[in-house]
């Protein structure tokens, strides 16, 4: 690779999930430009979303996204973020980064631009360790190891298919905390990255997060969110849950910490609140369900894995709402457009992981 190429530069796209014009990329140029972005529109497919000059990008609306889906298009929310996962399925690239039209470019303590996708891409490329937790943290990362009475025959890892970054400034907080601490910011920035453990679930926010699409992405999908749906804002905790328990059954890896985004604008607490209010009650049954979640050894591929799960939501979340039933429905037709966007390869059709 050249001196000065850009990590992954023809291997990587940045989807955005957008309602207005993006500004925001001017302050991320430097680290961007060179890279390929797929924008989702969400809300009126008439209104012209502007995007600076000398970005490589391609934008779909709401329109485009019936026209290639058809049918099957029911399973991508509308006015929600969680729009954003089409962006995912049309892809053809083996990695995504994907963040908010909110979030600028984050300062570290010595006062340097934080270049976060060069951050996500380094904890991506390097192992994860979810077996047997390192007490300096990342253990591939410069500067640290692997203690001692770290067992050896765990230290080359598992691959990393997510990296969950984080924010300063604006935290990403539920409506409730928002209304407690409403002046609140986050200063504190940790120079950390770490594995979350097997069996560990995590919240997992989209607005500053990576992944690779070839091991996990068909698990990446955001729900049904936002118009006509009863929930709001739980798109990438949905996600995050069934991605966690996947990569669980697979030996795959999920990092979280570096880097850090400067998330500046703060959402109406009110507005997240009716958006929540629901979500707020069903997360207490919600995640007992994904801790107890168990997958057949025979699904050995995220998409097997994924309509499993979606079996287990049908049969055991039902009786919260009658929404999980949709939801469930919605989780296979997502699988049946992937695969359709998609379609495998000799090689691809190799398992994506072993199951634990």
């Amino acid at each position: 690779m050249a001196a000065g190429t850009p990590l992954l530069k023809d291997e990587l796209d940045i989807v955005i999930p957008t309602i207005r014009n993006l500004d925001f990329l001017e302050m991320w140029r430097p680290f961007f430009q060179p890279y390929h972005l797929i924008i989702v529109q969400d809300g009126d497919p008439s209104k012209i979303i502007k995007v600076p000059e000398g970005f490589d990008y391609e934008l779909y609306n709401r329109n485009d996204i019936n026209k290639i889906l058809g049918p099957k298009a029911s399973c991508i929310s509308f006015k929600d973020s969680a729009c954003r996962c089409f962006g995912y399925m049309v892809s053809k690239k083996k990695y995504i980064f994907t963040i908010d039209d909110d979030c600028f470019v984050a300062k570290d303590p010595s006062g340097k631009d934080i270049n976060a996708l060069e951050q996500h891409i380094k904890n991506l490329l390097s192992p994860s360790t979810p077996y047997f937790f390192n007490t300096l943290y990342d253990p591939y990362a410069e500067g640290a190891d692997f203690v001692r009475g770290y067992p050896f025959s765990l230290r080359e890892g598992v691959p990393t298919a997510v990296s969950h970054g984080l924010w300063l400034n604006i935290p990403d907080y539920d409506a409730p905390t928002q209304l407690v601490k409403p002046s609140e910011r986050n200063t504190r920035y940790v120079n950390a990255v770490l594995t979350i453990p097997k069996g560990t679930l995590f919240p997992m926010c989209g607005m500053n997060l990576a992944f690779d699409r070839e091991l996990i992405g068909p698990a990446m999908y955001f729900g049904l969110m936002g118009d006509g749906q009863p929930i709001g804002r739980y798109d990438d905790m949905w996600a995050g849950w069934c991605t966690k328990v996947i990569c669980d059954h697979l030996g795959l890896g999920i990092k979280t910490g570096l880097p850090y985004i400067w998330h500046s604008k703060a959402s109406n607490p009110f507005v997240n609140l009716k958006k929540e209010y629901k979500g707020i009650f069903w997360q207490e049954e919600i995640i007992p369900f994904f801790q107890s979640a168990t997958l057949p050894k025979d699904c050995t591929t995220v998409q097997k894995c994924y309509i499993e799960l979606s079996k287990q939501v049908k049969e055991k979340l039902t009786n919260v709402d009658p929404y999980f039933t949709k939801l469930a429905d919605a989780m296979v037709t997502w699988i049946e457009a992937w695969d359709e966007l998609n379609p495998a390869k000799d090689s691809a059709k190799l398992p994506n992981g072993s199951a634990k």
